[in-house]
């Protein structure tokens, strides 16, 4: 049974161009900071790949900071401007950050909080997940002479809520405050350029957009002051140390080139795919109820929501036993739920939406990519009234679906396992 793969918010197939780059740097070999021919080889690989990302987002080749991933750049960016600001003006304590953060942004604010006396205040959103750029005026206008930085991610990745992360930014800026954002799920996905949005720091990833995993950057403006989060050889600008590893940059680059060639036709592609299998959903199974924002009022796709993202509530039904019966017929898809030490917690992104927790609980997330096609949907469609339909039966209980009927006692014992 071939796999029908509806995850690619969380890691997409990688590129075979990127593959390629890959490889032939791997067999190339060299460190980027040795100073003979294959080194500096290595280097040119290196610079060649910062100039090619650079172009995909809008900014100078000065200004791309390679990472490890986007996990890296968030913590990078939020640690080293609070640390930098508050070295400036002990005062300047606190973080305002939205409520529907990746993790990655998040728990670093939290580690701040607990561990360096920041102060969090949260950007509350709307019941589509959207922040109001006039709430963020409103706290900064409490007090902006206390305020570290700004940091709202530029399109959510479980809900896709796509954010007006100009308008934020240029608030921010009046008041004199850099601001961050999380453009790990917008960047190849919807136009995304950093000179125009105005934020000081941005993150972006490889593995989202068909480059490999482990590497991603931090774009920062030349004026962006940052503490260094590692110490050591002073790569990348001083305040990322660490050997250069110029292969997976070398996917990098090609990834980024290759998505934002194809942006415009893939985002219609894609969203076309999407909205087909958010009106089958809908007409299939009435109890799913589509979260964030309606795709039908955009004037073009990814205006306000991610072109590839449709994530639903069911009604009655634990996400998790969807996504394992779903499993079972080949169907990968995800939850948007956090897994701490396998016991399952309700989003807090849908929670900040307003949703109650046994809602939260039965969230699904369909994300499409460059592979998707329309087969795809199809299989889902066929899989998922009688998954649903088992999940309910279970509800949020203990009793179990009756998934005998697809995969003997086997299946079974999957899903008691994760309950």
């Amino acid at each position: 049974m071939n796999r029908v793969y509806l995850d690619h918010a969380a890691t997409t197939d990688v590129l075979p161009a990127a593959i390629d780059a890959m490889v032939q740097q791997m067999r190339a070999g060299g460190n980027p900071s040795s100073l003979h021919a294959t080194g500096r080889d290595a280097r040119a690989t290196v610079e060649y790949a910062r100039e090619r990302i650079a172009r995909a987002v809008g900014c100078d080749a000065a200004e791309v900071i390679f990472t490890s991933g986007g996990t890296e750049a968030d913590n990078l960016a939020v640690k080293g401007m609070y640390w930098k600001r508050r070295e400036a003006d002990p005062v300047r304590r606190r973080i305002l950050v939205s409520s529907i953060e990746h993790h990655a942004v998040e728990e670093t604010c939290e580690w701040l909080q607990k561990t360096e006396s920041a102060v969090i205040d949260w950007i509350p959103v709307d019941s589509q997940g959207l922040v109001d750029p006039e709430s963020v005026r409103e706290l900064i206008a409490q007090n902006p002479a206390d305020v570290a930085l700004v940091t709202v991610m530029w399109a959510n990745n479980e809900v896709g809520t796509v954010q007006p992360i100009q308008d934020i930014a240029a608030i921010a800026s009046e008041y004199g405050i850099p601001m961050h954002t999380d453009a790990v799920q917008a960047f190849g996905a919807v136009p995304v350029n950093f000179r125009n949005s105005g934020v000081d720091t941005m993150a972006i990833s490889g593995h989202k957009i068909g480059g490999p995993m482990g590497i991603g950057a931090l774009i920062a403006t030349r004026a962006a002051q940052l503490t260094p989060v590692l110490h050591g050889g002073g790569q990348e600008r001083s305040v990322r140390s660490g050997t250069i590893d110029a292969p997976a940059i070398a996917g990098f680059a090609e990834a980024a080139a290759h998505a934002i060639e194809h942006l415009e036709e893939e985002s219609i592609r894609i969203a076309a795919l999407r909205n087909e299998l958010i009106a089958a959903v809908q007409a299939v199974i009435p109890q799913a109820h589509l979260s964030g924002i309606d795709p039908t009022t955009e004037a073009f796709p990814g205006e306000k929501r991610l072109p590839a993202n449709a994530h639903f509530t069911f009604e009655g039904a634990e996400g998790d036993t969807i996504l394992f019966l779903l499993d079972m017929q080949g169907i990968q898809t995800s939850t948007g739920s956090a897994c701490n030490a396998g016991v399952t917690r309700p989003s807090h992104v849908l929670l900040a939406m307003g949703l109650d927790e046994d809602t939260a609980r039965s969230a699904q997330r369909f994300t499409l990519g460059h592979s998707s096609t329309g087969e795809d949907i199809a299989r889902l469609l066929e899989a998922l009234p009688e998954a649903y339909a088992q999940a309910a039966k279970a509800g949020l209980s203990s009793h179990l679906p009756d998934a005998q009927r697809w995969y003997g006692g086997t299946c079974a014992h999957a899903i008691r396992s994760v309950q």
